[in-house]
């Protein structure tokens, strides 16, 4: 198996912190492994700004705001396109508005790095074809799924 992840940096108004890069691509092969995804996959992450995600957001879900994360599937139910030249399946994109992270690693108390993780596992799990928009049993075994692969990380959430 191989995982190829692919990060574009499209937010120049900060510099992330030496290892953000290389957090993100265990965040996607902690989730691929957590999940038994057993054969070569491809993964496109790319960092943007709230302004950027919003326009995003605007153009494929009709929603014009911002938010912390966008999931672009390229498959579902265990069916992805083949890169030919690769032979990968080609799971999609994961979009992160580095504005949002920041926010959030704030309200919540935790550190970028963390905060990162999360939106790279729980967009990942979304291009797997988990959801959570109904809330109830798929928004909770999401969680849970989020946190145990946190976990592995060595980012779980500090219960007090």
């Amino acid at each position: 198996m191989s995982i190829k992840v692919n990060i574009t940096d499209r937010y120049k108004k900060v510099k992330f912190p030496t290892g953000t890069r290389l957090l993100v691509r265990k965040a996607c092969i902690a989730t691929l492994d957590e999940e038994e995804f057993s054969d070569s996959a491809e993964i496109e992450v790319t960092f943007v700004s709230d302004e950027q995600i919003r326009l995003l957001n605007s153009q494929f879900r009709n929603i014009d705001s911002s938010t912390d994360v966008l999931s672009f599937p390229l498959g579902s139910d265990g069916k992805y396109d083949i890169n030919p030249e690769t032979g990968a399946k080609m799971l999609g994109d994961v979009i992160i508005s580095v504005d949002h992270a920041l926010y959030q690693a704030n309200l919540y108390g935790h550190g970028i790095e963390r905060e990162v993780a999360y939106l790279t596992v729980h967009s990942v799990l979304h291009l797997l074809g988990y959801d959570h928009v109904n809330g109830g049993l798929e928004q909770m075994r999401m969680r849970e799924k989020e946190e145990k692969i946190l976990e592995r990380l060595g980012l779980a959430i500090n219960k007090a």
